[in-house]
Parts: C-alpha cells; structure tokens; sequence
C-alpha cells in the first residue's frame, strides 16, 4: 500500500547568491518519511507553478514548515517596517488559503514556526515582529552561534493546558522544547486556541476549535531530531495517521486530534 503524500511547503533561496530554488530542509523530510510513515513531496509554494486546488487533489496533508522570511504584515492589516524582516509573498498566496481549505474540509496539516504563524494569520490573527521587545517577553531567536545540535537545542519549557489535545496527545501538563523564532502571536485568529504558552507566556502550541481534522501547530521545530525526540515523534506520528485517515475516506479524526 502506498504512503500518503504530505506536502512540504518549501521556501525560496538563492544558491551561490544567484541561483533560484524552491528547497526544504532534510530534517522536514525525514520527520515526515521515519516518524509520520508517509512520503514527503516538496512544494514550490508559488502561485505561477502551483494551485491550491491542484496541492489539495495531489496531497494528503500539509507540513508548514519554517523560514526564514515572515508573512506579510499587509496579510494581517498592518504596514511593513524593517523590524518585520523578509518576505516571500508567493509563499504567502499559496500558504494562507490553503490553510483556509484545509480547515473547511478537515485536510490535515501540522503547522512549525512560521506555518505555526501561518495559521493564526490565515485565521484572522496578528503578530508582533519582535517578541523580545515587549515587555516580559524572553529572547526566542536562534542563538547566533554554535553548531547546528546546538542551535536546535531544548531550551524552554511549554505549559499545556490541562486536558487540551496537546496534554491528551503527549501526556503531560509541560513539555521541553527549542526555540528559533522572533515573531509570535499577539491576537489569536477566529476559532484560534492557544492550548501551550513558554515561561514568558509566548503562545506555543495552537488549533483551530471545532476544525473537523488534524490542525496542530507549534512554534517551535519539531522536526529537529524527530525520531528520537519523545515530543516530536508523537507529534509527527498522530499527524501521519490524520494523513492516513484521510488518504483511506475517512474526513473526521480522533477527538483529541480536533479539539478538547
């Protein structure tokens, strides 16, 4: 039997400075291949190449993956400034309805970082682009320096919300996570819960209430060593069965999977 098709977002970049692809990080496809058992497809998340109506035919679920560039401010009514960083708004018009879809027809998809921030944008929710600077706020960004283990490294606890489907899913009322992000949610989107917050009390862990399939996202990376990661790889697995039930006919999940 063949495995579903999750499709990864990829992003842009410029290789040697010039040359332009549509990539995604090894670690993304190995999360999604050994832990959720399904078959990663990278997506070049332009609109001049792809349709959301062509992804969501092609795909059984969505890993929105992280990047280095933030979505726009305009997508949540807001002008750019230089503290919003970097842009890719083909990514962007691929991203936002496809989310919106998915949501309507309980297509699974498991949004990381920037997709965490994709789905509260997507829902009508707004970010700040610089969590640090508020007051009380922790600085989440990527350490500068250090090796690749060091900059993914756990760094902060999440607390979870007692008998919310995260805590269902994981077993626990806190978790230990890494943390590489400067945006962050301030007002969650329509049906937006915010079911994990960090120390500093950061939004975490969302979904959207009453969504009919799998729409858990976190805004930390979990697909940084994912096999052996106890969070990670439940995360992943119960996202690759969401993908399973939807690849077999079945359009609802388990309940944990939806909403508390």
């Amino acid at each position: 039997m063949s495995r579903p098709v999750i499709g990864i977002i990829g992003n842009s970049y410029l290789l040697d400075s010039e040359y332009p692809v549509h990539a995604g990080g090894t670690m993304n496809s190995n999360a999604v291949a050994a832990v959720a058992n399904c078959m990663p497809l990278i997506v070049p998340s332009d609109p001049d190449y792809v349709s959301v109506d062509e992804l969501l035919d092609t795909c059984d679920g969505f890993l929105l993956t992280g990047g280095r560039p933030n979505v726009h401010p305009e997508e949540y009514g807001e002008a750019e400034t230089k503290a919003h960083g970097d842009f890719d708004r083909a990514r962007d018009a691929i991203t936002l309805p496809l989310i919106r879809r998915c949501v309507e027809r309980g297509q699974p998809f498991f949004g990381v970082c920037r997709g965490f921030q994709e789905v509260n944008v997507a829902m009508g929710g707004t970010l700040h682009p610089e969590i640090r600077e508020l007051p009380g706020r922790d600085n989440h960004r990527m350490p500068p320096d250090g090796t690749l283990e060091e900059k993914f490294a756990l760094r902060h606890t999440v607390s979870l919300t007692p008998g919310g489907p995260f805590a269902k899913l994981l077993g626990a009322d806190e978790v230990l996570t890494n943390t590489l992000h400067g945006q962050g949610i301030i007002e969650p989107g329509d049906d937006i819960v915010i079911d994990g917050r960090a120390p500093d009390g950061t939004p975490e862990a969302i979904y959207v209430k009453d969504a009919p399939g799998f729409t858990l996202s976190v805004q930390w990376h979990p697909e940084w060593n994912a096999e052996a990661d106890p969070v990670s790889r439940v995360l992943f697995h119960h996202f690759g069965d969401a993908a399973r039930s939807w690849a077999s006919g079945v359009r609802s999940s388990d309940t944990i999977l939806r909403s508390a």
